[in-house]
């Protein structure tokens, strides 16, 4: 049982990748991050004794404090946040707990931008389905005010230089297909979120992306949903606002409903 004002790092690991999952702030002195540089998914490291800084950005919003074992750290700044009226709670054990059920991390050496949020990506305009798949991951796993910029093709590498993003599904760039693996494939490794749930969604969204309907019956329904978003939405950015509400209801059949069938009658007659 948790604490007051505690979650433990099941209960945290239930509510990541949800829309409405809290905002997570690792305050981690640099003498314990440094020798294993790697954040709870979703996590963003801020200085506990500036704590007070994100009180305006995190006015009504749940928020998770991260220190090494869970006490003085996380339990200092979410008080302070909790005396501004923030809903704050501090993780149970700390990164320590985190890792001793096993639970994922994600490099801060697989994106620059990682430790501090805000990371800014480029790809491809009028996207189907690894260029939405993709923002739905970084956003609801890596960074959750991740920015994604839709361009011209042959404006990608030029855009990504000059504005400081990171291009994605684009060929020969660092994160795109690999052989058989799309984009999303590629991104699970390199972010460590090779989770069940994750996994089995990588199935579907690569059968999609790649017209291999026959690696899961459920690529047929994503294809025609993705291609209908692009034909309703001229706006990229409000295409991908519309389509993620599809990927949080894949995730949570991927993750709790998966084996879950459906038929009509429900039940034989007499």
């Amino acid at each position: 049982m948790p604490g007051l004002h505690q979650i433990t790092p099941e209960q945290l690991m239930r509510r990541i990748g949800l829309p409405d999952a809290p905002v997570l702030i690792d305050v981690c002195i640099d003498e314990d991050f440094e020798p294993s540089p790697q954040l709870i998914p979703g996590a963003r490291r801020h200085p506990f004794a500036q704590i007070e800084e994100l009180i305006p950005e995190l006015e009504r919003r749940q928020v998770v404090v991260i220190c090494q074992k869970g006490l003085k750290l996380s339990h200092g700044a979410a008080a302070i946040l909790r005396s501004h009226g923030i809903a704050a709670e501090s993780l149970q054990g700390g990164v320590v707990a985190w890792r001793k059920a096993g639970l994922p991390e994600i490099p801060v050496a697989a994106h620059a931008g990682l430790a501090t949020g805000g990371t800014r990506w480029v790809t491809r305009q009028r996207p189907k389905i690894d260029r939405i798949a993709c923002p739905w991951l970084i956003r609801r796993f890596v960074d959750r005010d991740a920015q994604f910029l839709f361009v011209p093709t042959d404006q990608v590498e030029l855009v990504g230089d000059r504005f400081q993003a990171t291009p994605f599904d684009f060929e020969g760039g660092q994160w795109s297909h690999r052989g058989d693996l799309c984009t999303f494939d590629v991104m699970l490794e390199s972010f460590g979120l090779r989770t069940q749930a994750l996994m089995r969604l990588a199935t579907v969204i690569r059968a999609a992306d790649t017209n291999r309907h026959d690696l899961a019956p459920e690529a047929a329904g994503l294809l025609a949903a993705s291609v209908g978003f692009s034909r309703q939405y001229r706006d990229d950015n409000a295409q991908l606002d519309a389509a993620l509400p599809l990927y949080d209801a894949l995730y949570r059949w991927a993750r709790d409903g998966f084996e879950e069938t459906h038929d009509w009658p429900t039940a034989p007659k007499g």
